[in-house]
């Protein structure tokens, strides 16, 4: 069992930087991949990013690419999300996951209660 407990969400200007950090327990944190999903109001719950179990191979939604960085640091149990040239659009609840690659949502075993966003004009 992996319990995954995300942070660092908050309001920011557009053009702003935030940092999300998920925890995660559990002594197989890094059998898993990790990422995070994001949903906006109204809309469907989306993949944002992707990283592998070891590091080695990281995925991005197109909407993300160049601004967004994965990262993850398997001796702490945490993963990272950094997130740059924030726009509007970028406002959901972002939420850790863990499971096994490729992160689609069928594949998802472990969903952190997630961190709302929030960027403003």
């Amino acid at each position: 069992q992996v319990q995954l407990v995300e942070s660092g969400g908050g309001l920011v200007q557009a053009g702003g930087s935030l940092k999300l950090s998920c925890a995660a327990s559990g002594r197989t944190f890094s059998s898993y991949a990790m990422g995070w999903f994001r949903q906006a109001p109204g809309k469907e719950r989306d993949f944002v990013a992707g990283i592998a179990w070891n590091g080695a191979r990281t995925v991005y939604a197109d909407s993300v690419k160049g601004r967004f960085t994965i990262t993850r640091d398997n001796s702490k149990n945490t993963v990272f999300l950094q997130m740059n040239s924030l726009k509007t659009e970028d406002t959901a609840v972002y939420y850790c996951v863990a499971g096994m690659e490729p992160l689609s949502a069928r594949n998802i075993l472990y969903w952190g209660q997630g961190t709302q966003v929030t960027v403003s004009s």
